[in-house]
């Protein structure tokens, strides 16, 4: 058995046991991911998949649990040249983030900057995407930290320890009849057509969970996982914005103005995380805290011995987050 054949069945499994796309992945041949799979099999005796044809068209009850360990190996294997790196210059390196687009823009910016300053022979990567799709790239070994509010079910494997909670907003264009309510309530929002994010991103689901416990319907007539593009429609009149309350900036969106809506709406609270198991490099502590003072090194070392949701959330019960 090679590294380079476990190496093989991941790619197939990651690029949905389509030996073709595994092997562009790869920067290798098709028929030498086939013939190494082949070889695999015979010596562990084993199938690994069950097949249609020439096709792969599922995995094998084995073949889950071999994949399984599969990672687990070469996550160590990784964990190994990430280790010599560290020793080599512990100041160099890379470091891959997934996150969503209102993180990207608003929320990492000034710590980016700050880390680079730190850190210029630190190459820095942001993937953007849904909460899915960050919390594969993660979870699949492509990147090394996931930054997410929603959809904590998806990140069950991964360590997700509390940043920050934030408050929305309500934005209208200059002159709305919004502008000038002394006290906003749902109702007065539920009135007009909505334009927010999509499902599943960005604190969504405690958006329509306020409006459905106040038993109200409200039209939300767009969405997008953007709120750039949401404060263009709002500019273009399409309906009320409703938005991070960090999304909006004073210099760039004068034109707009900006209702607190922390009342309105409960928090939300973004989290960074990382795979169980990962070998953490000096910078990779520093570009934490740096996003959020009070994961300490010493707290994350606890952290990343414990196995659920609940009891990171218990560890961190006392701290007082900080609100955006």
């Amino acid at each position: 058995m090679k590294l380079q054949q476990l190496r093989y069945l991941i790619a197939i499994v990651r690029n949905y046991l389509n030996i073709s796309m595994a092997a562009e992945s790869l920067y290798t041949s098709q028929p030498g991911i086939s013939k190494q799979l082949r070889l695999l099999e015979e010596e562990l005796g084993v199938e690994l998949f069950s097949r249609n044809g020439k096709h792969l068209s599922g995995i094998t009850p084995v073949g889950m649990q071999i994949i399984a360990k599969a990672e687990k190996i070469l996550q160590e294997v990784n964990n190994i040249q990430i280790l010599a790196e560290e020793y080599r210059d512990d100041r160099c390196g890379g470091l891959s983030i997934a996150t969503t687009h209102t993180q990207a823009r608003y929320a990492l910016p000034l710590v980016i900057k700050g880390f680079r300053e730190r850190y210029p022979s630190v190459t820095l990567q942001i993937h953007q995407g849904s909460p899915a799709q960050i919390a594969d790239l993660v979870r699949t070994g492509q990147v090394d930290f996931a930054i997410a509010t929603e959809s904590m079910e998806l990140f069950e494997d991964l360590l997700m320890m509390p940043c920050y909670v934030w408050r929305r907003c309500v934005l209208v264009p200059q002159g709305h009849p919004l502008a000038l309510v002394d006290h906003l309530t749902l109702q007065d929002v539920a009135r007009y057509p909505l334009v927010t994010y999509v499902f599943g991103f960005t604190g969504r689901s405690q958006l329509d969970e306020a409006f459905r416990v106040a038993q109200l319907k409200p039209q939300v007539v767009f969405t997008a996982t953007d709120a750039d593009v949401i404060k263009t429609y709002v500019r273009l009149g399409m309906g009320v914005g409703i938005l991070a309350y960090m999304a909006y900036d004073p210099s760039v969106d004068r034109d707009l103005v900006r209702l607190d809506a922390g009342r309105l709406f409960s928090m939300n609270t973004t989290r960074i995380g990382f795979r169980r198991g990962t070998f953490l490099r000096c910078y990779m502590y520093d570009f934490i805290e740096l996003f959020s003072s009070h994961l300490t090194r010493e707290r994350i070392c606890v952290v990343e011995n414990m196995q659920t949701l609940e009891e990171i959330d218990e560890f961190f019960a006392g701290v007082e987050l900080p609100v955006r």
